[in-house]
């Protein structure tokens, strides 16, 4: 069942974001990976700045899946999606962002990885449309702070709602 983030799940959402993370690395460029991936003041400045989080457990309670949204202007953007290793592929993300996208009618946007062909696979699946490397630049600039370096290697994808 999808249920809303609450402030006793700060240590399981960081520990799931991270676990799922870990699929990142080597496959983005190097000087954009750290270890943590995400640290827990970065996941605090994330809640503080408005993104609200999603979770699902499974059957013994525990955070298999986290997926954050943040309303930006006239959008809807999805931040910080992802499923613990060992439980992918069970429908997770899917029920995460079907719960996610029945909540809005603004069009919503996700930007991630180039590289990560998985995750572009999965949004496609679900709807969203791959846009040019312009297009992404210039959503980037205007809904996203990303470095220029992570720009130059992210790409956007839209759901239209």
């Amino acid at each position: 069942m999808v249920s809303d983030y609450r402030a006793e799940d700060f240590d399981e959402v960081l520990a799931v974001i991270n676990d799922a993370a870990a699929a990142y690395k080597g496959v983005i460029p190097a000087d954009c990976w750290h270890e943590p991936y995400m640290s827990a003041v970065d996941l605090q400045g994330e809640i503080d700045s408005g993104v609200s989080f999603k979770v699902i457990c499974d059957q013994e309670n525990s955070i298999v899946g986290v997926m954050g949204a943040q309303p930006v202007q006239d959008v809807l953007l999805i931040r910080h999606a992802y499923v613990r290793t060992a439980t992918r592929r069970c429908g997770i993300g899917s029920k995460l962002i079907f719960d996610i996208q029945k909540g809005t009618t603004s069009s919503i946007l996700v930007g991630t990885w180039s590289a990560a062909t998985w995750a572009i696979n999965f949004y496609k699946g679900h709807g969203f449309k791959v846009q040019d490397y312009v297009r992404t630049r210039d959503l980037l600039k205007k809904y996203w702070s990303v470095p220029e370096r992570q720009a130059k290697q992210s790409v956007v994808l839209v759901h239209q709602s």
